[in-house]
């Protein structure tokens, strides 16, 4: 079962991000705030539930949240400032967006940067281990899901409604035939694109 809270009489939210390893789109990121002791027996990390269970745990999620939002990096930025400072500056505009007092944080991982001097956790696959950021990562999957899907239909070749911006054998093999649009990241194609070998999220 998944630990509820991690900060003792604090009011936390639990961070996470979606999107790091592909070669496309942007970066999101997803915080959320639970109560204290909220429970819910199919919340779990995002990547162990399949993409029904997820969107059902998304209504779910908004349904029973105190407060919860979304951060999005952009292609650009993440070719400006990097993927690790995109996906920390992704959870800063999430936790920005919450409407309620946060007094704490707690992030899935290891890498962060501190958030308006509040304390912080970084926690190594904590999307399975804390309520709270495994709704983060439930979020921040089913809305970057949601954008790639939508930029598929402007770009069919690539099957991002596929893919999700991954770096696929197909999602490869399109790019080596058509090139590249705006959306890709253009810090990412360094190498030829097929002897990419970027960890999934």
């Amino acid at each position: 079962m998944l630990q509820s809270h991690y900060y003792e009489g604090l009011v936390e939210a639990g961070v996470d991000e979606a999107g790091r390893g592909c070669l496309a789109g942007p970066v999101y990121a997803a915080a959320v705030v639970l109560l204290d002791d909220y429970q819910h027996p199919l919340l779990n990390d995002s990547k162990q539930l399949s993409d029904r269970q997820r969107r059902q745990l998304r209504e779910v999620i908004e349904r029973d949240a105190v407060a919860w939002a979304i951060g999005i990096c952009s292609p650009q930025e993440i070719d400006q400032i990097n993927i690790l400072n995109a996906s920390i500056l992704a959870m800063h505009r999430a936790l920005d967006r919450l409407a309620s007092t946060v007094q704490a944080v707690i992030v899935d991982g290891n890498r962060f940067k501190p958030w308006r001097d509040k304390p912080y956790t970084t926690i190594v696959k904590g999307d399975g281990k804390m309520m709270a950021i495994a709704a983060a990562s439930i979020l921040a999957k089913t809305y970057r899901d949601d954008c790639m899907i939508e930029l598929s239909k402007e770009f069919p070749q690539y099957q991002w409604q596929q893919n999700k911006g991954y770096p696929t054998k197909a999602h490869r093999n399109a790019i080596r035939q058509y090139g590249l649009t705006p959306h890709h990241r253009l810090s990412f194609t360094q190498l030829p694109p097929v002897e990419l070998e970027l960890p999934f999220d």
